[in-house]
């Protein structure tokens, strides 16, 4: 795969869409300095092009996990004592193990 020619004004799209992926296309075309058919024609230039491959949402997750639980399996590959006394001293220190 080739790389894609960007021109500054398409870093600058970039930069400010990786900032705020829900900014208004009026308020992009403003700060990166053009009008807004134009910039709008560059960004789904970029989309079609698969540089700009999705918009996405930071998630609180203090706020989420009181609801979200996660149940998983370990298996060691040595049942030697003293991996499981090692195991248990590194498990014991990360917060989001709670049993």
């Amino acid at each position: 795969m080739t790389a894609a020619k960007l021109d500054p004004i398409d870093l600058k799209i970039l930069d400010v869409i990786q900032r705020d992926g829900r900014i208004t296309k009026l308020a992009l075309a403003d700060q990166v300095g053009l009008s807004p058919t134009p910039c709008w024609m560059r960004l789904r230039k970029l989309e079609k092009a698969g540089i700009v491959s999705g918009y996405h949402a930071r998630l609180a997750m203090r706020v989420v996990e009181p609801v979200a639980t996660v149940l998983m399996e370990l298996t060691l590959a040595s049942h030697r004592h003293a991996d499981f006394d090692r195991f248990e001293r590194v498990i014991r220190d990360v917060p989001e193990i709670v049993a």
